[in-house]
């Protein structure tokens, strides 16, 4: 008996230390179509650095593109085209807008006002859905006093309440706060209550320990109101508690990237060296499973919501269950249809049907996924 005793906990114990136990992450089969939306003849997207779909199926895409004016450095390059759900131009939203500066993300909330994070001029803009501005955060330097670009230094300068240094998108709880993160400089996220008052300033620079950020980079929030922070430097996704303020806990994507994955221009990145525990802060940002783009589909029949994250490489867009299972994955870097490059933001209407708009190409896929009935109906 004692004999049988021990070789049974030999056993777990050697089952417990075994680095991947789990299965593979599956590779989700998805249809693509890069022609979905019809621009006018005479108009072409720059960069993608946003896209948002609101409750009647019209898409918003935030662009650097057509409104670029200025130097060759620090251009303006802001613009928000309107299509319908059959992919077709409507119009253009907030054309010359003061706070056009630099494109980084665009939200629809649950009332379909359109919120647009403007990373270059520090400005958060809510749009009604007539397309008029209705509220305003963040205020950008004065063209009559000596404006330049906020300097990155090391360590951090610490945030200041009711200034935006580089922000870079926006989510929301159950009872209509607002959570912006913000961003490259500040690595923190500021909360304000749906009338748009000062709540907090949750999360500083660092890595490691919860609520330490780097880069929080993207932002999305699920049915009860946990906020979901896409900590890109630090290659991870950390939870708030929007009820008590508090980053609850974190999130890793580590699915291996395939031998032969390349980025989208240039040499292989040294994933190994990315991941030292001596590599400089923010290292992971090439790295696989950091996140680029996050977003939380609608509750589907059965209640279920779905996490979708991207990295810029080896460029796959990841499908996870809340509690932070990978359930699958699809893509990779590249040029053609069903291959990516830099996704800066992913709108998820529903669980197998996104949109994901690219920096580097251009352009916005409109993706279909078709994963198996086990799959669709994993547990949330």
């Amino acid at each position: 008996m004692k004999r049988t005793i021990v070789a049974l906990i030999a056993l777990a114990a050697s089952y417990s230390a075994t680095p991947f136990a789990q299965q593979p992450v599956p590779e989700i089969p998805f249809d693509a179509n890069i022609n979905f939306l019809k621009l006018p003849p005479d108009m072409n997207f720059g960069e993608a650095s946003g896209v948002a779909v609101n409750s009647k199926g019209d898409i918003a895409v935030y662009t650097r593109s057509n409104s670029a004016g200025g130097p060759a450095y620090a251009a303006t390059a802001s613009q928000i085209l309107l299509f319908d759900k059959t992919g077709k131009f409507v119009r253009e939203i907030g054309k010359g807008l003061y706070a056009w500066s630099y494109a980084h993300a665009i939200r629809y909330d649950k009332d379909d006002n359109l919120w647009a994070i403007d990373k270059g001029s520090d400005m958060i803009v809510r749009f009604n859905p007539e397309g008029h501005v209705t509220m305003v955060f963040g205020r950008k330097k004065e063209a009559s006093d000596e404006a330049e670009p906020w300097k990155r230094v090391r360590p951090p300068l610490p945030p200041i309440p009711g200034q935006f240094r580089q922000p870079t998108d926006v989510a929301w709880d159950t009872d209509g706060n607002i959570y912006i993160s913000d961003g490259y400089i500040n690595s923190r996220v500021a909360k304000f209550t749906k009338d748009g008052d000062w709540v907090a300033s949750l999360g500083e620079p660092g890595g490691g320990a919860l609520g330490s950020l780097n880069t929080p980079h993207t932002i999305s929030y699920d049915a009860k109101g946990n906020i979901y922070v896409g900590d890109r430097g630090n290659r991870r996704i950390q939870v708030i508690d929007g009820k008590t303020n508090q980053f609850v806990r974190e999130i890793k994507i580590d699915v291996p990237a395939p031998a032969d994955a390349m980025p989208w221009m240039g040499a292989k990145p040294n994933v190994a060296q990315l991941l030292a525990a001596d590599a400089p802060p923010g290292a992971g940002t090439m790295a696989p499973g950091a996140p680029w783009a996050l977003c939380v589909t609608p509750p589907n029949a059965q209640g279920q919501q779905f996490l979708y994250s991207s990295d810029a490489y080896p460029g796959r867009v990841y499908k996870l269950s809340l509690d932070g299972k990978v359930l699958g994955w699809i893509g990779k870097s590249g040029h053609q249809a069903k291959q990516f490059g830099w996704i800066h933001e992913i709108a998820c209407p529903s669980e197998n049907e996104i949109y994901v708009a690219e920096l580097l190409n251009w352009r916005v896929q409109k993706i279909t996924l078709k994963p198996t009935a086990r799959m669709s109906t994993a547990g949330q």
